[in-house]
């Protein structure tokens, strides 16, 4: 698919939608997107996606240069839909993100079309009704599979390696890094560098960061 016919599939939808390349650079932003963004294509087009969406979940800031959704484009996996918080004309809003994944040739890295849908209100409904649950009634939140189940974070598109995902595991357990090695009969720094391949996968600044956005998104 050709870049004027990306363009194009972005014009034909009412919805707001915007496509990405292969280096994060917006290369489509139709009139949807200019009326709930409040920014014209012309101040996007050729912007970093990252710094324009500027987008959130609820375990912080999501976009960045390699966001979950740009990690899983390159290796052409195809990504569920996902809720990210978005500044709008009509302030932060919850919205409900779809991506497409389009190929130019097999030359480039693939490019990714989103289209993003309000739904503030039925997001903010969602997470009032999960925390009465888990505050209110005790419920514990693991229960809560109904809940947390749907739309979960971007970071779901991430691939963790088996190792990874065992490490992460013993984090969220309390277990530290020289505990970690000892169990898994690991060297320290290989555990600190297997760290930090997870903290910039999901790009998070620190485990605690890493953890809640892992648990989060359903990967431990």
């Amino acid at each position: 698919m050709r870049l004027h016919e990306i363009r194009e599939l972005v014009e034909s939808t009412a919805d707001a939608a915007f496509a990405v390349d292969g280096s994060g650079l917006i290369v489509a932003w139709n009139r949807a997107a200019e009326t709930l963004f409040g920014l014209r294509a012309e101040e996007t087009i050729g912007q970093s996606c990252s710094n324009t969406i500027q987008g959130m979940d609820e375990c912080g800031p999501v976009c960045s240069p390699e966001c979950a959704i740009r990690q899983a484009t390159e290796k052409h996996h195809p990504v569920g839909n996902f809720d990210l918080q978005i500044q709008t004309t009509q302030g932060q809003q919850w919205c409900n993100v779809s991506v497409l994944i389009a190929e130019e040739n097999s030359l480039t890295a693939p490019f990714s079309i989103h289209i993003a849908r309000p739904i503030d209100v039925r997001k903010k409904l969602e997470i009032a009704m999960r925390d009465f649950l888990v505050k209110e009634a005790r419920i514990p939140e693991e229960q809560l599979t109904t809940i947390k189940s749907v739309n979960r974070a971007s970071a779901r598109a991430i691939e963790l390696s088996e190792r990874e995902i065992e490490i992460m595991c013993l984090l969220a357990k309390g277990a530290t890094t020289v505990s970690i090695a000892s169990q898994l009969h690991i060297s320290r720094v290989t555990v600190n560098n297997h760290i930090q391949h997870v903290l910039r996968k999901l790009g998070a600044h620190t485990r605690l960061e890493a953890i809640r956005r892992a648990e989060h998104a359903g990967l431990i």
